[in-house]
């Protein structure tokens, strides 16, 4: 089984937060890929750029690529779809959709802190959750 990681989860290994300790070790799994949807990527990438500059949300990124984080970037029809049906589920971003959608499809584990919105989706079978605290 792979990871995929959620930006909460990502943010929180870059700074140092609570659970970055558990995102490092599963980094570290070498039995298990470590996958990011684009977009996941992309909050990273602006939640970095809002709080320092572009020089520091470009090496957040090359940071999270070199600890092992795998970009998957697919926009096919059959993804999108199934992001708008986990969407259309209740109080869950597309950012956050993306990434559900994205473990479905690799049969990996989504990794968040994210309780409020990946509680729900995990009690309804949707997607297998880890949460790092």
């Amino acid at each position: 089984m792979s990871y995929v990681l959620d930006a909460c989860a990502m943010i929180a290994y870059l700074q140092g937060e609570p659970g970055a300790p558990v995102v490092d070790g599963m980094l570290k799994e070498a039995e298990r890929q470590c996958f990011a949807h684009s977009i996941n990527l992309c909050e990273v990438y602006y939640d970095t750029l809002r709080a320092s500059d572009e020089a520091t949300a470009d090496q957040a990124i090359a940071d999270l690529y070199v600890a092992g984080v795998i970009e998957r970037n697919e926009m096919d029809p059959a993804l999108w779809r199934e992001v708008g049906k986990i969407k259309s589920r209740g109080r869950i971003s597309i950012a956050d959709a993306f990434c559900a959608a994205l473990a479905q499809r690799v049969g990996g584990e989504v990794v968040t802190s994210d309780r409020r919105e990946f509680e729900p989706l995990e009690k309804a079978g949707v997607c297998s959750v880890s949460f790092i605290r």
